[in-house]
């Protein structure tokens, strides 16, 4: 029987190999924006899609979510707004970039998709060397593309140069993975590395 070759891995970033927001990042954003929590956060992500793919700067982005607020924020108030938000988004899952490491270093191909903008994408790309060692890095800030939305998907596979079939895509939120099986590419819900190394001995 003819053997193939092992699936391409395209991970999600935040919520797989990343954290999300912690609460006390979260704090000190809407404390910073000097807002209350319930609508600073309606605004946030209210307006986050075309921030995250670079349709909107990062000054275009938070004049947006102080307008949403009643509030006009200068630039000073602007870049505290970006550094905390960046801050609220940097921790990572040790033991997930240890997967990723190892996949590497087997020869496993692997990939990243995530809906980032340009400042959180410099910021990892400065501080965490294994990025390197994605074959293809794909940012909603530098594709045009944002998940769940088909193209981003779609960018991947041809920037891999594989059939859909031959990628399994995780992420740990149910309708992205959704989006891409519906592409024809594997899907897995990341609920943790155990599970997940599971899914990967099987292809």
């Amino acid at each position: 029987m003819e053997r193939c070759d092992p699936l391409t891995v395209l991970f999600d970033l935040f919520g797989v190999l990343a954290r999300h927001q912690s609460e006390e990042g979260k704090d000190r954003l809407a404390r910073t924006a000097d807002a209350p929590a319930p609508a600073f956060w309606k605004a946030y992500w209210d307006l986050r899609a075309p921030y995250d793919r670079a349709d909107v700067t990062a000054s275009e982005y938070w004049r947006g979510v102080g307008g949403a607020l009643g509030r006009d924020f200068d630039e000073e108030r602007i870049a505290a707004l970006v550094a905390a938000d960046v801050a609220s988004w940097s921790a990572v899952d040790a033991t997930m970039v240890a997967l990723v490491e190892g996949l590497a270093a087997s020869g496993r191909r692997i990939a990243l998709l995530s809906n980032i903008p340009e400042e959180l994408a410099v910021h990892y790309e400065a501080h965490h060397p294994w990025l390197d060692d994605f074959h293809v890095r794909a940012f909603s800030c530098r594709i045009g593309h944002a998940k769940p939305e088909p193209g981003a998907y779609r960018w991947c596979q041809e920037a891999l140069g594989v059939e859909a079939e031959r990628i399994l895509f995780v992420d740990d939120r149910e309708e992205n993975v959704r989006a891409a099986e519906a592409l024809g590419m594997r899907g897995h819900v990341f609920t943790g590395a155990s599970r997940l190394r599971e899914s990967l001995a099987r292809g």
